[in-house]
């Protein structure tokens, strides 16, 4: 069936890579609430906007990171073990941060409302988030 130039498979397959790159921005943020101190979405109904500013810089850096690999791959094993990787290297930097800044601690900041400290989480992952996209690509 041809609906303009996007045929149904075209969607079909575009419905596959939205849900599939879905589940793991889920799965994701589940594994980024057991590894902060505090509660993302309790803090976030709270009107805490520097827990929602690095939860949100999460988000697009996952988005971001499953973007570019499904753009270069076309087969699914290509985009779970790519996407899941890029998601490692965005875990991994989040610790760094939290790791290598010993005059800041970035949780507690975070969790007691520091909007800079929010705004530098969610910068960095966007960042990083371009950087392993990239690379992922090669």
């Amino acid at each position: 069936m041809l609906l303009g130039n996007v045929t149904f498979n075209v969607m079909l397959e575009s419905f596959g890579l939205y849900t599939i790159a879905g589940l793991m921005i889920v799965v994701g943020l589940a594994i980024f609430e057991v590894t902060t101190p505090y509660s993302n979405w309790r803090e976030i109904q709270k009107g805490n906007i520097a827990v929602a500013l690095a939860t949100g810089g999460k988000v697009v850096g996952l988005a971001n990171i499953f973007r570019a690999v499904e753009s270069h791959h076309d087969r699914m094993v290509d985009i779970l073990v790519g996407g899941g990787f890029g998601f490692f290297l965005l875990l991994v930097t989040y610790w760094l941060f939290e790791f290598l800044t010993l005059s800041l601690k970035v949780n507690e900041e975070i969790e007691r409302g520091n909007i800079a400290v929010g705004l530098l989480a969610f910068l960095l992952s966007i960042g990083v988030s371009l950087i392993v996209g990239a690379a992922l690509v090669r």
